[in-house]
């Protein structure tokens, strides 16, 4: 493993108005690991980003780097750079010219400057495109004249604060494959700020989960999709069936009036706890031979598999299949033990289950009739 290189120790952002952003982090981020802050709008991912690049001091607690306190080295002092949403190239310089502009302000040699800038052209893959005018790029090439000119002074950290929200879906994916690749290429350590769950699983090394203002989880992308540690984590990544259960004892737990096995252990005996259940992970089989039986209540094709909707008792769940329930099917399904993932109660507990990853479409789709009705 990588040694630690920053460390960000008990940091507290709050504003005049009592308004807390940041509370009580703390986090380490290894030397050249790809590492993603994750989280909802408001949740004090791009302040902790905005505190790590210089822009923005903590209320209280410290950063280090490279084991040296760094609160108060000012944005330049540090070797770090950030690439923004806004991508903000000089409009009247060529690719070439916006890529040198850092080296040429350090005052290196013409020739140590095109050794590197044709370094970095070819590793963002814009050889040829010298030349040419950045207003005159696509979305995305542009995006790499950014991340060009932000890796060719060599920082040891890459920031990025979504620096994929402005492009299209294909666009977004392409980028994501090539930012990882840029990432291995550098050996640079990159901290990257998103909302997009699809986008931190694929790309990251570590995932830190975020919401108001704290950390809920930090783990591989694989850790904090298989082994949620609450409820908020459960649904905001990936789509998730959360009830309530109670831990019998260890790898037994009740839920829906009937007892599982499961692989958890190291709960207190009859412990209520949240039990998550991922929808590609149900087995749909015949009504008699299920654990539970339920209606279809909904349908809908996705592509690779249906998004299957079935009520049990009042509780609906999202089961993913390749195959074809219609609406009314009376079916059942079968849980594998190591399908069953168990969470300790938390703050969030309650608020998510019921298809609950649905949730948000469901409350457009509950406003805009409002809106309609509001009208009339």
């Amino acid at each position: 493993m990588s040694e630690e290189l920053i460390r960000l120790s008990d940091l507290t952002v709050t504003f005049e108005d009592g308004e807390t952003i940041l509370d009580h982090i703390n986090l380490y981020i290894r030397n050249k690991e790809f590492l993603t802050l994750l989280g909802p709008s408001g949740c004090g991912k791009t302040t902790t980003l905005r505190i790590i690049g210089g822009f923005l001091t903590p209320t209280s607690g410290d950063v280090f780097f490279n084991g040296k306190r760094i609160n108060d080295v000012p944005p330049y002092e540090r070797t770090i750079n950030t690439v923004f949403q806004k991508y903000a190239l000089f409009p009247h310089l060529d690719v070439y010219d916006n890529i040198a502009f850092g080296l040429r302000l350090a005052k290196l040699s013409e020739d140590e400057v095109d050794e590197r800038v044709t370094q970095m052209l070819e590793i963002v893959s814009l050889k040829g495109f010298e030349n040419r005018n950045v207003s005159s790029l696509s979305g995305g090439q542009q995006q790499r004249v950014a991340i060009a000119r932000a890796l060719v002074n060599r920082p040891q950290v890459l920031l990025l604060d979504e620096p994929l929200g402005a492009l299209d879906l294909r666009l977004r994916k392409d980028m994501q494959n090539e930012l990882k690749s840029i990432q291995q290429q550098t050996g640079i350590t990159f901290v990257y700020v998103t909302h997009d769950q699809e986008e931190a699983l694929s790309m990251s090394d570590i995932v830190v989960v975020m919401d108001k203002g704290k950390i809920q989880q930090i783990g591989t992308p694989q850790d904090i999709y298989n082994e949620p540690k609450n409820a908020f984590v459960a649904d905001f990544i990936g789509e998730s069936n959360i009830l309530d259960g109670v831990m019998l004892e260890d790898c037994l737990v009740k839920f829906f009036g009937r007892k599982f096995v499961c692989v958890d252990k190291g709960f207190e005996k009859d412990e209520p706890v949240d039990v998550v259940i991922r929808p590609e992970d149900v087995d749909i089989v015949p009504a008699e031979e299920g654990h539970l039986s339920g209606t279809v209540t909904s349908v809908t094709f996705k592509g690779v598999h249906y998004d299957t909707i079935v009520d049990f008792k009042g509780f609906k769940w999202l089961i993913q299949t390749t195959d074809f329930y219609p609406v009314g099917s009376f079916i059942g399904i079968r849980l594998n033990p190591e399908d069953i993932h168990i969470m300790h109660k938390s703050e969030y507990s309650g608020l998510y289950g019921d298809y609950s990853s649905y949730s948000a479409e469901y409350d457009e789709i509950a406003d805009a009739a409002e809106d309609g009705e509001d009208e009339e």
